[in-house]
């Protein structure tokens, strides 16, 4: 199993300091709970924009799969997309892969 990659901090996941620059050991821990709150909701906003990109390409896929005679769904690519959640996350990995899937394709 792969170690799931440390990402470059951003403004959203900034380090400790909050941002007033208050040191975080001067912080109390409302203030470090609402800061980690905040880069949460920071970081589900971007991850929402993720999805629904991939939505999208995963719909223009579709698209074109079945316009040239194709089947919408191409089972051995999800098995592929199942196997890189599992390698990254572990067995919950396997079912953000499905949720994922079923956002993208619908249900089958």
């Amino acid at each position: 199993m792969t170690a799931p990659q440390t990402p470059t901090p951003t403004a959203d996941t900034a380090g400790p300091a909050d941002t007033a620059g208050t040191k975080a050991d001067d912080r109390t821990p409302d203030q470090v709970i609402a800061d980690a709150r905040a880069r949460i909701d920071g970081l589900d906003r971007r991850i929402i924009d993720l999805i629904a990109e991939r939505v999208a390409a995963s719909q223009e896929v579709q698209r074109t799969r079945i316009a040239a005679g194709g089947r919408r769904v191409q089972l051995s690519r999800e098995m592929e997309v199942i196997a890189r959640y599992r390698e990254a996350l572990d067995k919950p990995g396997t079912e953000v892969a499905m949720a994922l899937l079923e956002l993208c394709r619908g249900r089958i």
